[in-house]
């Protein structure tokens, strides 16, 4: 498991609590490990909100829980879980040092309203930030085998913004993106929970938004499947009131800053319209000043998306998501210092290579360019804004092909067994390797940077060892 250090690093980046961003971490992990399982991986559909944050939208809401369409309904026996998450475990632990206790493994076998069954399963994992046994924290898993699943499974990489990132490791199979935001939209008109309005209306604003006939129709299959009516906007009136009493309770931890609900109740008209007729009125594309800029959208963590005092400029993308205007500590080129509240649209890469945040400054709705490299701070305002340009720093939707694997067989491009790349190996190209020596086994231990805290592990007999921290015995370039 990465350190301590590291999570607190990337809750301080993204205005999040190191306790949701570990659960980021250990989400990420399990469905690498639900993937390398022979037997789960060609049988569970990765599904759900998660899957936006996860599979599409990098920089997206926070998500808790891993939902799955199980094709097999075999599945859904306590008995055949607990068997197969006790090898998913054992791999977990191997693979990342990550610890989920077997005797806490819960599975709920349950028949939903449908008459069907379904399965809610909580696992617990030990946490740097748990007080105790007691305390440790827990991810939910939501299973059910009575889905219709319109368009075939996508295999998509798995976003894990950490040092023990491997491409090779990190796939899942799980719903195409018109499936995911059909799903959200049908989820939206059942029972109307927040992070479903949250969802649908930030899945609507995205600037490669799907064509409306392809959502309407997997929507339509979707309800007819359930035996409801196609959600309007007229079904909503009725979730408004248990909307705004559960808005902050149920998505505050799960954003940097929560925008009121009005941002995106207010957009439902609009959403509904563009559902039934596809009609929406297009903003125009910010002109670009210098000529010979392109469009930026680096991964998080790509860029290095950190203003000179350590603000994130994730700050500003999710802004303009949500329709936010953000206060901007700014160091002009005569070197005098300001603060001035904008509405964000564009990252822009100029052929020099400078990259430059293009918005609009509010006070009197000029076009602005303002350099990262110069930003002192940023923070969200409650201003919302009426985009006047197509906002470009939303989080994009997914890029290139989705190799799609057959519902039925051996899946696609997935091997059996996930090969791992030796540690040494990788850690060569990256300048010196630190050897880390555990006291207690005498198991080594490779580091690309000094670091003492060591991952659990197993003496030569296969017992756990209690040995935590290690004495760095050589370092090798």
């Amino acid at each position: 498991m990465i350190s301590r250090e590291e999570i607190r690093s990337v809750a301080d980046e993204t205005g999040l609590t190191p306790s949701v961003v570990e659960k980021d971490y250990v989400l990420g992990w399990l469905l690498a490990a639900v993937n390398a399982s022979p037997v789960l991986a060609r049988q569970w559909v990765f599904k759900g909100g998660t899957c936006l944050k996860k599979c599409y939208f990098e920089t997206y809401r926070f998500s808790e829980d891993l939902d799955f369409t199980i094709l097999d309904k075999e599945h859904l026996d306590s008995d055949f879980l607990t068997e197969n998450f006790r090898r998913l475990a054992e791999w977990l632990y191997d693979k990342s040092g990550i610890v989920l206790p077997i005797d806490r493994f819960v599975f709920d076998i349950y028949d939903n309203p449908r008459g069907h069954k379904s399965c809610e399963g909580r696992v617990y994992y030990e946490s740097h930030f748990a007080s105790g046994k007691r305390s440790l924290p827990k991810i939910k898993f939501d299973l059910t085998a009575d889905e219709i699943l319109v368009m075939p499974a996508a295999n998509r990489p798995v976003f894990h913004s950490y040092s023990d990132f491997q491409e090779e490791v990190f796939q899942v199979g799980c719903y195409d993106y018109p499936e995911v935001f059909g799903e959200k939209v049908r989820a939206l008109g059942e029972r109307g929970r927040p992070r479903d309005l949250y969802d649908v209306i930030n899945l609507f604003r995205n600037d490669q938004l799907p064509a409306s006939p392809v959502i309407r129709d997997v929507l339509s299959q979707k309800c007819a499947y359930k035996g409801i009516g196609i959600p309007v906007l007229a079904d909503m009136e009725s979730y408004r009131e248990v909307l705004e009493r559960n808005w902050e309770p149920m998505l505050a931890h799960q954003l940097p800053s929560l925008p009121s609900i009005e941002v995106y109740w207010e957009a439902l008209p609009a959403f509904f319209d563009w559902l039934e007729h596809g009609l929406q009125e297009q903003a125009p594309v910010l002109g670009s000043v210098a000529g010979d800029e392109q469009i930026y959208r680096p991964l998080y963590g790509q860029l290095g998306l950190r203003s000179q005092s350590g603000a994130s400029l994730e700050i500003i993308r999710f802004a303009a998501g949500n329709r936010l205007c953000v206060s901007l500590d700014y160091t002009d080129d005569s070197g005098r210092r300001s603060t001035r509240v904008i509405e964000p649209y564009s990252l822009r890469q100029a052929s020099n290579g400078n990259v430059l945040l293009y918005a609009v400054r509010t006070a009197d709705g000029q076009i602005r360019s303002y350099k990262i490299e110069q930003i002192n701070d940023a923070s969200m305002t409650n201003q919302v804004f009426a985009p006047r340009f197509q906002v470009e720093l939303s989080p994009t939707g997914p890029v290139g092909p989705i190799e799609h694997l057959p519902r039925t067989g051996p899946r696609l491009g997935i091997p059996r067994r996930l090969p791992r790349q030796p540690r040494a190996q990788a850690l060569k190209a990256s300048g010196p390797t630190y050897i880390y020596r555990c006291p207690m086994c005498q198991k080594t231990f490779r580091k690309s940077r000094q670091d003492a805290q060591l991952n659990r592990h197993k003496t030569k007999e296969g017992r756990p060892c209690s040995g935590r921290t290690g004495y760095l015995e050589d370092v090798k370039y």
